[in-house]
Order: C-alpha cells, then sequence, then structure tokens
C-alpha cells in the first residue's frame, strides 16, 4: 500500500515549492575551488580512502582519522598546513576477505575494513572498531606510538564488534564514551535489519535495546549532555520507520531516545535490558511545505549555563531531483524533556493502532533514573509504554533555515561573540555537491554569508570537525582532509561591505575589515551590524581611506575609475562583476539621449558601440539591503589622436594620424566598383550568347510622315509595305532579292531586331506595341 496522494495536495505541494523557490536563501558571495580569497588546505595519502571518521585529542594538537584499512594521526600544529603524525594499517585478513566474497560481497567496494568507531577511551588508549569486510571487530590504539594493542603471541588484539559496528559499510553509526563506557548505535546483524543500542566496556553488564526500535533505525549522532541539576542521560538521534502511523505503507520520522546512565537492567524483567529507555519523535516543518522527516545529521551545541541546543538537518522524504530541500531546525534540551515528561503512546491491541494512553500515573515514573530493577510493575508499563505521545517542536516553530536543490550532510555550529559582546551562533554546512555553507543564526532566520567550493568535481562532505581555539574547520571526504579557516575578513575592502556581510566574526576598526576574535582592546570604534546588516549611517562617517564607496557620480578619489579608449564604430565590454549575490544591479549612461542599439546589456556586462554619442563615464550600482554603492565606473572615449567633429567625424589631432576612416571608405568603394564590374561582365556575356540566334545588321528609315500616321502592318503578315520613296531600306537589306537574313528597320525610332521568321524580338512591341513606329518587314 502506498501513501495517499490527491491531485489536490499534488497541486498544492507545487505552489508552495514555486514560492519557496521565489525567496530562496542565497549565499551571498560564492568562492570557486582555488579562489585565493579562500584559501583551503589538504592533507592527502596514496593508497588511502574514505575519511569518514574524525576524533579530536583533548589537548586539540591531533586530529586522528579513521578511513578505510588505516587509521591516521594528524599534526594541527600548523594553520596553514596539516602534517602526518602517524599511521596505522589495519586491512582484513585474507581468509576474512574471502569469506566476503563468498558472501556475494564486492571485493572492489566492500570487503575492506571502514573504520566506524574511533573514540578515547583513557588517556593512553584509543578505542576502534571497523566493518572489518563484513565481520565487524574492534581493536585497542595505543596511543604511546600509535599502534595496535597485540596479545601474548605479538598479533593484534582483534575483539567481537558485532553490536558496536555495522557490518555494511552503508549503514550509518554512532558511538559515545561516557565515564569510560561506549554508548553505540548500529544495526546488529548481516542482513541490516536489525537496529540496537547498547553498553559496553565498562564492569557493569551489557545492555541492549528490546524491540523498541524498527530494524531500518539509521542513527546519525549521540550525545552527554551535562547539566547543573540533570547530566545522566545518554540522547541518540535516528530515523526510521514508523509503526504508529496507519495511512502511510512506509513514513520515515526522526526520533530522539534517551537512556540512563545509571541503568543496569531488570532483576526478572528486562533483564540485561535498557530499563529506562524512551523516544519521542522530532517535528521539523514549514507551513504550506511538506514536513522534513528524515534526519540527516544533528551536532549538540552546549550553552554556558547548562544544557544544550540541538541544530539537525532533515530531508523530505517525498523530495525528487531537484525540487528537493533541507532544512535546519534547532531543538533546545528543554523541549526534548517536556515531551518526555509528558504523555505515553500505547498499542491498543483490539484495533491494532497506536493511541494515547489516558491511563493513571504510576509512581516511579517509567523511564526516569530513579527507576530500580525490582521495580518489575514499573518495568512491565514501560516495556509497551515506551514512545512518547507529544512531538518535539523546534524553536520558534520553524525551521531555521530552508534551502532548496541543496541536500545538506554535515552541521557543525559554533558561538562567537560580535564586537560589543552579543553572542551569535555560526552554523556550517556540508553538502552533497562538495559544498560548504557558512551561516548566521538571527533570531528567527538564518543568513548564509557565503559558500566554498571544495573540490573539482562534486562529491560528498563526508564529515565536519570544528577547532574553535585554531579557528579552524576540518572537512572529511573520499580521499583526504581539508583545512578551512573560518573566516577571511580582508576580502570586504569597504566599510560597507565588511557590514553587508553580516559576519560575526569581522568588523570595521576605521581602516580595514578584520577578525575580531580574541579582541581585547576597545572595541568602541568597530562597525558591525549582525541583526540588519545595513550599513546606513555607520558607514558615512569618516573611517579612514578605506570609507564606504563613495556614492558621488563624480567619485572623487578615482578610485574606481577606469578609461576604456577604443576607435570609433568599436564594441567594448563593460563588466560589472556581481560580488554580492543579494544585490540589484543596474547601469547609469551618459547624460545625453542615445540611439537604440548603441548600448546593450550583456549578463554582468554593459557592451557599447562606440559612437559620438556613446562617449562619456558609465557607472554600474549596486543595491544590497537599501544600501545603493558603485561597484564599477567606466570612461569610454576614442583613442589616442582623434576627436569627434560637430559633423560626428574623426579628425586626426597633433602628430598621431590614423587613416581608419580612408581605409574604410576605400574598402566599401572598392566592393562596389568590384560588384558593378561583375554585373556588366554578367550581361555582356548573356548578350553574346543570346545574339547568336539573331540576324547582325541595321537599318534606318527616314522620318516617317507627321501626316502618315503610324504603320498597321501584322507581325507575320505576308504582304509587304507598299513601295514609297519615304522607306528606304540601305545597306545588306538591299543586296538581293533572296536573302534569307533577317533585318531590322527604324521609322523614326530605335532600331529593332527581327528574327529568321519576320518576328520581331522587342518584348513591348511583340505584345503589340509599335507606338514608337517601329515595322517589321520581311526580307528582301
Amino acid at each position: 500500500m502506498k501513501p495517499r496522494q490527491s491531485p489536490h495536495l499534488l497541486v498544492c505541494f507545487l505552489m508552495s515549492t514555486a514560492v519557496a523557490l521565489a525567496t530562496e536563501l542565497m549565499p551571498r558571495l560564492t568562492f570557486r575551488k582555488g579562489d585565493s580569497s579562500r584559501i583551503v588546505f589538504s592533507f592527502q595519502r596514496k593508497g588511502v580512502q574514505n575519511y569518514d571518521t574524525f576524533l579530536l585529542s583533548k589537548d586539540g594538537a591531533t586530529l586522528y582519522v579513521g578511513a578505510r584499512d588505516t587509521i591516521i594521526a594528524l599534526d594541527l600544529g600548523s594553520a596553514d598546513s596539516i602534517r602526518l603524525k602517524g599511521e596505522i594499517p589495519w586491512s582484513p585478513t585474507p581468509v576474512k576477505k574471502d569469506e566476503c566474497v563468498f558472501k556475494k560481497k564486492s571485493n572492489e567496494t566492500e570487503c575492506f575494513n571502514f573504520i566506524r568507531v574511533l573514540v578515547q577511551l583513557n588517556e593512553t588508549h584509543l578505542y576502534t572498531c571497523g566493518t572489518y569486510a563484513f565481520s565487524p571487530t574492534c581493536t585497542y590504539i595505543d596511543l604511546e606510538n600509535f599502534t595496535l594493542v597485540t596479545d601474548a603471541n605479538g598479533e593484534p588484539l582483534l575483539l567481537e564488534g558485532k553490536g558496536l559496528c555495522p557490518f555494511d559499510p552503508q549503514h550509518q553509526n554512532t558511538a559515545i564514551v561516557v565515564d569510560g563506557e561506549l554508548y553505540t548505535g548500529t544495526r546488529n546483524n548481516f542482513q541490516g535489519n536489525e537496529a540496537i543500542i547498547t553498553r559496553t566496556l565498562g564492569r557493569r553488564t551489557v545492555l541492549k535495546t528490546d524491540t523498541w526500535l524498527h530494524g531500518d533505525a539509521t542513527f546519525v549522532a549521540s550525545f552527554n549532555i551535562p547539566t547543573p541539576s540533570d547530566d545522566d542521560k545518554v540522547y541518540f538521534f535516528f530515523g526510521e520507520t514508523a509503526k504508529e502511523f496507519d495511512f502511510f505503507e512506509k513514513l520515515i520520522v526522526s526520533r530522539v531516545a534517551r537512556v540512563c546512565k545509571n541503568d543496569v537492567g531488570g532483576d526478572k524483567v528486562l533483564q540485561k535490558k535498557w530499563t529506562t529507555f524512551l523516544k519521542a519523535q522530532l517535528s521539523c516543518t514549514q507551513p504550506g511545505q511538506f514536513p522534513y522527516t528524515v534526519i540527516q545529521h544533528v551536532f549538540a551545541l552546549p550553552q554556558p549555563g547548562g544544557g544544550a541546543v540541538f541544530y539537525g538537518v532533515f530531508a523530505s522524504q517525498w523530495q525528487s531531483g531537484n525540487l528537493g530541500s533541507t532544512a535546519v531546525c534547532a531543538f533546545s534540551l528543554d523541549g526534548i524533556k517536556k515531551a518526555f515528561d509528558g504523555k505515553y503512546k500505547e498499542l491498543n491491541k483490539d484495533c491494532s493502532r497506536w493511541m494515547t494512553y489516558n491511563g493513571p500515573v504510576m509512581d516511579p515514573r517509567p523511564g526516569r533514573c530513579s527507576v530500580g530493577p525490582s521495580s518489575d510493575k514499573a518495568l512491565t508499563f514501560m516495556k509497551d509504554h515506551y514512545l512518547m505521545d507529544e512531538k518535539i517542536e523546534p524553536a520558534h516553530h520553524q525551521p531555521l533555515l530552508v534551502k532548496h536543490s541543496v541536500k545538506y550532510t554535515r552541521i557543525t555550529v559554533h558561538q562567537t561573540r560580535n564586537a560589543f559582546g552579543v553572542p551569535y551562533n555560526v552554523l556550517f554546512l556540508g553538502t552533497d555537491k562538495g559544498a560548504l555553507h557558512k551561516a548566521v543564526a538571527v533570531g528567527k532566520e538564518a543568513h548564509i554569508i557565503e559558500e566554498i567550493q571544495l573540490f573539482e568535481k562534486p562529491e560528498v562532505v563526508q564529515n565536519l570537525l570544528l577547532s574553535p581555539e585554531k579557528g579552524i574547520l576540518y572537512v572529511g571526504y573520499s580521499t583526504g582532509v581539508l583545512q578551512v579557516p573560518l573566516a577571511n575578513c580582508s576580502i570586504y575592502t569597504t566599510c560597507a561591505n565588511c557590514v553587508l556581510a553580516r559576519d560575526p566574526y569581522c568588523a570595521w576598526d576605521g581602516r580595514e575589515c578584520r577578525d575580531i576574535r580574541g579582541a581585547t582592546e576597545n572595541v568602541s570604534d568597530l562597525v558591525q551590524n549582525i541583526e540588519t546588516g545595513k550599513p546606513d549611517p555607520v558607514c558615512q562617517r569618516n573611517h579612514g581611506k578605506g570609507r564606504a564607496l563613495p556614492r558621488s557620480r563624480n567619485d572623487s578619489d578615482g578610485s574606481l575609475l577606469k578609461i576604456l579608449a577604443a576607435p570609433l564604430n568599436t564594441m567594448v565590454r563593460l563588466p560589472c562583476l556581481r560580488a554580492s549575490a543579494l544585490a540589484n544591479y543596474s547601469w547609469n549612461y551618459p547624460e545625453r539621449k542615445m540611439a537604440d542599439g548603441l548600448v546593450m546589456e550583456d549578463d554582468q556586462a554593459l557592451v557599447v558601440i562606440v559612437q559620438k554619442d556613446t562617449l562619456g563615464i558609465y557607472e554600474c550600482r549596486a543595491n544590497e539591503n537599501g544600501y545603493w554603492q558603485t561597484v564599477a565606473r567606466y570612461h569610454v572615449r576614442l583613442v589616442d589622436g582623434f576627436r569627434v567633429d560637430r559633423e560626428g567625424l574623426t579628425a586626426p589631432m597633433g602628430e598621431h594620424r590614423s587613416y581608419w576612416g580612408q581605409f574604410v571608405t576605400v574598402t566599401v568603394l572598392l566592393s562596389m566598383t568590384l560588384a558593378v564590374v561583375a554585373a556588366v561582365a554578367f550581361f555582356t556575356y548573356h548578350d553574346k550568347l543570346k545574339a547568336k540566334s539573331k540576324v547582325q545588321g541595321c537599318s534606318s528609315f527616314p522620318e516617317a510622315s507627321k501626316t502618315s500616321g503610324p504603320e498597321k502592318v501584322p507581325l507575320n503578315g505576308s504582304q509587304s509595305p507598299p513601295p514609297s520613296s519615304e522607306y528606304q531600306v540601305p545597306g545588306p537589306c538591299q543586296e538581293g532579292a533572296n536573302s534569307s537574313k533577317a533585318c531590322c528597320v527604324q521609322v523614326g525610332g530605335p532600331c529593332q531586331d527581327i528574327d529568321a521568321d519576320n518576328n520581331r524580338l522587342d518584348p513591348g512591341l511583340a505584345n503589340g506595341d509599335d507606338s514608337r513606329g517601329a515595322l517589321a518587314v520581311e526580307g528582301i
């Protein structure tokens, strides 16, 4: 049974999508791969792929990376490079690889050891697990010499990893160490249809979930959030197919589950199982849009006073192609606790439907950390009432950011302070096409500051890890690790652009836009506006040579003016670089009326045909957030040595003389002459061909009598005109009476040709027009 969708629902979806696209959030700036304004340092190791799992050391000096068949330690001591510190090869044994192939898995892509768990167990050891050719395996890493711990025989100490690491490298998982114990969420079997949350490695009983998770549960993150009054819970974020909805065959929902650290399982009920497990639904919806139900990743941002805000990336189950979109929703820890303290859902076995439980409330309340292992009644209730009835709504009951035609894969958040000490949260989002978006949360919405294209060819951003102390973001991808600085304030060369960027890291100090993180000097003179991003009136004061771009058309400092000299009747292109995708651009022309077609707008430029009327100053102006500024100025003029007279013609000046006008004139006249000669030659040749069928000769008669009128002689008549002294046929026509040649006669008019059949060849006379007195006669 497929989800029921009506045509009206589809129409509403398409309409809402069109409206959303019309109000699309755009990155203000976009930096292409290799742009010097946004330098990105990279690390790659030949033969090593899939840099998927990150772990930052407690001192922030080393980044541990779990890749395919390899574990790497990277030295982060330099801000402009990444250096290899150590490397551990860890591949499956040949026997395990053969078993993997026997299970019909690919020896080219799957039968490797993909590192999926990499955590710091204590001060001296790391704990790691890998897929190990579809045979999950774990081991320890000695940090002193960065090697695998070995057994008595000197072989790597390999431990069973089932329930801690997925079999399939395509399945997501999560792992976290709390008080020396490992909490994991993963798939528990080879088929990948059994999801499980476990606790291991401690001295206490190993615990796992019962049947409270759907088999396709996909884990994305896990956290332990210390709070002043409640720090004894571990939270898991995942997505799964919902059982409580019967109007969809397979509806995916996003969840958060929690367990208590002091849980030891039950004595009689739920032995070796969690006795404090509860889960609730996360809601990330936008009015007029399909809900964003598929969770992609979550980042927990601890708050100064305790607690945390969870920033999650969500996609829609119904998106397809370019119509897809991603939303970022923020959830407070208090909102999550409120849902877990609310009502339960229960399965009504009579109608097989999940309904709200309205029965009596037990004491102690099931799911609380105070429930003991011997509370059989509470544990029995909890076994069937593990799903909460209330949905967890995001802050402000709406997404913080919605981006269409983009799929975010990872998120990390940094809380910083602006020039006046106000805290702002900066979001870093990786996409499935290899881009990094940097955004700032302002109230209920977010502003995308910039986009950085990380790779030459699109590929998925696999991981993000933030080092706030170093001001560096580390990006994991298929063949390496990237090191991206959090900001480069020097790209904003004016006060206006520095303020319009709305970057909490950057402020204008009167001379330049600089990074203010860690600034201790007096910041009262710094110019910054994160809330609205409006430069007026703060940038109207005198802030030194790099002040806001002048509004005057005269551009008194001349910093923008570029002179373009070109010959007459040539075309020049005036580019206007779109420095901000949020601005509207327009051109100011010289103050004179110009004929149509002399100036044409071409995408991001203006094309001008150099004429008398098009010479002068051209300005490209940008309007962003209500602020106008000139971003390009050009003075189009003739090349040196030319001037324009009153008739619009060029004339030489001084010793510099050009013959361009004469050259054009001679070229045109020569072309016309050649055309006339060609036409004459053609018609001459045509007449010669025509004359081959004619009698060559011509006779003239004296002018006809004015009183006799025109002669009426048929063209092919058998009679000849009567003899008269007025008619004389001189020349060849008088040579013999038996002559068969045709001849022409002229009677008061032009000579006319007569063919051998006594037909007049003049087209007008052939049609009976004898007004000129021409007469056709037979040969004599």
